[in-house]
């Protein structure tokens, strides 16, 4: 878009509350985590520091109004406004193109002139948001407020993005965890995990008990992994990334040890189990549990946990 069409107006979109609304942080598009925040982010000092979006739950209308300022005093020429309302995902592979899975939209005006600034309040009732926000490593799912102000040569756009959560009944049934990890003659380590679902501020309680121990093990840690699976087969490639890493033991264990974990959730940056979102994206988690003996050799075993939010993870 041309930079002289830029120059010719200003957007500006609120929405209806958003100063008082709860926000949820977003990562910067270097890489780097704004700072999550509620209530009023309004400070200039704050928004330098730190981008934050307001937080929406599925069937909640979404309202507020667009303000078209023309700069200079100039009049402005258009052949319509319209707002939009877009649920998107955007794949880095994709390169810049995104697939619409939600589009609502009005007309704000018809074809005008312009000469002082002007307001325009929209609506949009009780919309399903099926999907929650997500903001990945190669995928993003993206809520946004899209306004278009039509131009003869170049149109002018601006967004303006909220987030969404998915509350969700919690399954039913308790089913716990239990592995092994053995090696012939060598080794044979049992570790069970009371349940294998949890919600994002749970607490997950387990154990490792130790069988057979004839390794030199020199230290043992527990990892939480996030998965990154995008696209289809055979156009399909998986990200991990891993969000903690902690060492539970350190020192030989002897036969009949036993380790005892409790893992609070609450204090890491934790994603919703998510399948086949859209038939785009999945997103799982793993808990990984690795054993380095005194020769840096590494003996692992993940296991997957079902992570879902429910109103309990806010309060």
């Amino acid at each position: 878009m041309a930079s002289f069409f830029k120059s010719q107006l200003d957007i500006e979109i609120r929405l209806d509350g958003e100063d008082t609304r709860t926000h949820v942080e977003i990562k910067q598009s270097n890489g780097q985590k704004a700072i999550a925040g509620t209530g009023n982010p309004s400070s200039a000092n704050a928004l330098a520091r730190r981008r934050s979006v307001p937080l929406y739950m599925d069937g909640e209308s979404v309202k507020g109004s667009v303000t078209i300022r023309p700069r200079d005093g100039k009049r402005l020429e258009h052949m319509g406004i319209k707002v939009q309302f877009v649920g998107s995902i955007e794949q880095s592979s994709d390169r810049g193109q995104h697939d619409d899975f939600l589009s609502l939209a009005q007309e704000l005006a018809a074809p005008a002139e312009l000469r002082h600034p002007e307001t325009y309040d929209f609506e949009f009732k009780n919309v399903e948001k099926q999907f929650e926000s997500y903001n990945g490593i190669n995928v993003k799912l993206r809520y946004y407020v899209k306004v278009t102000v039509f131009r003869r040569m170049a149109d002018i756009v601006r967004e303006k993005d909220l987030w969404v959560y998915n509350y969700k009944v919690p399954p039913e049934g308790i089913s716990s965890i239990k592995m092994d990890v053995g090696i012939e003659d060598c080794l044979h380590i049992e570790f069970e995990y009371s349940k294998s679902r949890y919600h994002l501020k749970d607490v997950i309680v387990g154990r490792i008990y130790f069988l057979l121990v004839r390794l030199k093990i020199k230290h043992m840690e527990l990892s939480i992994i996030r998965r990154e699976t995008v696209g289809v087969a055979p156009n399909q490639y998986n990200e991990s990334d891993t969000l903690v890493r902690f060492e539970i033991m350190d020192g030989a264990p002897v036969r009949g040890e036993t380790i005892p974990i409790r893992l609070f959730l609450g204090g890491f940056d934790l994603t919703p189990t998510f399948r086949d979102v859209n038939k785009k994206f999945s997103i799982r988690t793993f808990l990984s549990l690795v054993l380095i003996d005194e020769d840096s050799r590494r003996y692992f075993k993940q296991s997957e946990i079902i992570l879902y939010r429910n109103p309990q993870d806010e309060t």
